[in-house]
């Protein structure tokens, strides 16, 4: 059987995240990649931009100096210079390094931070409610305001996870406490009135509170995570993409992803510290819609599970160059060899789950098992967005897995609703989410595809290509925003590839019932809607 797991990525689709976190240091970000282009509409012609005149704002100030501030004003969004007399002052943007600083503080409390920083940090956040609980004790999921602290806690037994599998002893207590103290100290010398930080300074605060996030003092080696799976002489390689390979390792696959390194990964500059950062709190966000002890107002298992988390360093292992090369002898592959990245070469490997074949590759034998499909894929978009705010925006047909198994039903929780659907011992795994958009309660996780137009370029008829010039039109190139539109795009996408690409065993009544499916979907705004409205999904319901 031909596997294919999260890597399965285009050159088109993964070009690195954008998110309100990871906006800090815009100097850095403009080195690397194109500017972000501002989400405002454009000033009309004939109208002159005026200069900017501060004596109402020095006003203000004068008379707000005389009273005591209550509460601090929000920072700005981004970097921004303040002119007087002939100084310049530039304020950096600090959320992104502050942000990350408190997330990774929060996933292990034993790591004691000390200082007051800590203290006035968390004020805003670690509220408590009426009886003196922090709010960090709940259970329940309901709008992303109070998901957050869920996440903190998947995260957290990731983490605890990791850590119980570390050999050396001392990659704990003293030794965690005086990376995430370096982290603080690093933080304590930001100032509102200082210059940006160096570009060392970033990527080292950047990748030190990577490495606490992953439960880690220091990298591990990727031999050493790998024998914490299986015999290394058993790994073959299961799929590939831009930025990074996928290898079947024992009953899991793993998605080996370079960052921070100078050498080009398949002509892309590689992944930084903050993006993988963004993308391990996006992956621990999905999977914690797998459930947990205590109610919950939204779950699925659709998206596909993140089993561990690691940060290693070193020359690629000789047995996953062993299984590249295997790869390459039967699929010629489109990668640069492993072999060329140095010896301070850093990855993170996602360990996940197996989840089957793709949708490209995988045979459907009938109708029920297409409309499965359709069933799942949209339920699970729904309980994501409920959760979430999530909309994947690639959701192409090597990004849904297919496996057969024995059950017939899957149980969802769609906003405290539980929900059961016939199956017909068909599941899905929806992976990949370079391009998604999630609000995890404390950041909003986008890829700005505004920054790269070559996505929107694709010939004219190409079910895919025209998807995303079509999410472009809905988002009105402003991908920071919510629009759950973007889910029912791809669900249309889906459809005509069951009309269009795949074979299965279909009369001509339920070849209609599939492009009547398509027409109606124009008229919902999001998966939710969809799948609540639509007749075609009632019955495939199981009703107690």
């Amino acid at each position: 059987m031909n596997h294919t797991n999260s890597l399965r990525i285009s050159s088109l689709t993964d070009r690195g995240r954008t998110s309100i976190a990871a906006t800090a240091c815009g100097d850095y970000q403009t080195q690397q990649r194109k500017s972000r282009r501002n989400a405002k509409p454009p000033i009309p012609r004939g109208k002159a931009i005026q200069p900017p005149n501060f004596d109402k704002e020095r006003a203000y100030f004068q008379e707000v100096d005389s009273y005591e501030l209550l509460e601090e004003s929000p920072s700005p969004k981004k970097s921004c210079t303040w002119t007087m007399g002939t100084q310049d002052a530039v304020i950096p943007h600090l959320s992104s390094i502050l942000q990350k600083w408190l997330i990774s503080k929060r996933l292990n409390r034993s790591y004691g931070f000390p200082g007051s920083l800590s203290k006035i940090l968390e004020a805003p956040i670690l509220s408590k409610d009426p009886i003196g609980r922090d709010s960090f004790s709940s259970s329940t999921l309901k709008t992303p305001g109070e998901v957050s602290v869920e996440v903190n806690l998947s995260l957290k037994s990731i983490q605890q996870r990791l850590s119980s599998r570390l050999d050396d002893k001392h990659i704990s207590g003293i030794a965690i406490q005086e990376t995430c103290e370096d982290i603080e100290v690093a933080v304590s010398k930001l100032s509102l009135t200082s210059t940006p930080s160096s570009l060392d300074d970033h990527r080292q605060n950047s990748f030190s509170a990577l490495l606490c996030a992953c439960g880690q003092s220091v990298p591990s080696t990727l031999k050493d995570m790998l024998l914490s799976y299986c015999d290394r002489e058993s790994i073959v390689k299961v799929g590939e993409g831009t930025y990074g390979e996928a290898f079947k390792v024992g009953d899991y696959v793993c998605k080996i992803v370079p960052f921070d390194g100078d050498l080009r990964v398949n002509g892309e500059l590689q992944k930084k510290s903050e993006e993988l950062f963004e993308e391990v709190v996006l992956s621990c966000t999905l999977n914690h819609l797998r459930g947990h002890e205590g109610p919950v107002s939204n779950a699925c298992t659709s998206f596909i599970q993140t089993i561990d988390l690691r940060v290693c360093q070193g020359h690629y292992d000789s047995a996953l160059i062993s299984a590249w090369e295997g790869w390459d002898e039967k699929h010629s592959s489109e990668n640069d060899h492993p072999q060329e990245f140095p010896e301070n070469q850093c990855y993170v490997v996602f360990v996940q789950q197996h989840g089957g074949q793709d949708l490209e590759s995988f045979v459907l034998l009938n109708f029920d098992e297409a409309r499965s499909l359709l069933v799942q894929v949209t339920l699970a978009l729904a309980v994501a967005e409920a959760a979430y705010e999530f909309e994947h925006r690639d959701l192409h047909w090597g990004n849904i897995l297919l496996s057969r198994k024995d059950s017939t039903s899957l149980q969802f929780i769609l906003e405290e609703r539980k929900i059961q659907v016939k199956t017909f011992g068909l599941f899905i795994s929806i992976i990949d989410f370079t391009l998604s958009r999630i609000n995890t309660g404390e950041d909003i996780l986008f890829l700005d595809l505004s920054s790269d137009p070559e996505i929107f370029e694709g010939p004219k008829g190409d079910k895919q290509a025209d998807t995303y010039r079509k999410m472009k039109d809905v988002t009105s190139d402003f991908w920071e925003g919510s629009f759950p539109k973007t889910n029912v795009l791809w669900l249309q996408y889906l459809v005509d590839i069951l009309l269009l690409k795949k074979s299965f065993e279909r009369t001509s009544k339920e070849e209609r019932e599939l492009r009547y499916l398509k027409k109606r979907l124009n008229a919902y705004g999001s998966a939710k809607e969809a799948f609540l409205k639509d007749p075609f999904f009632t019955d495939l319901l199981i009703h107690d």
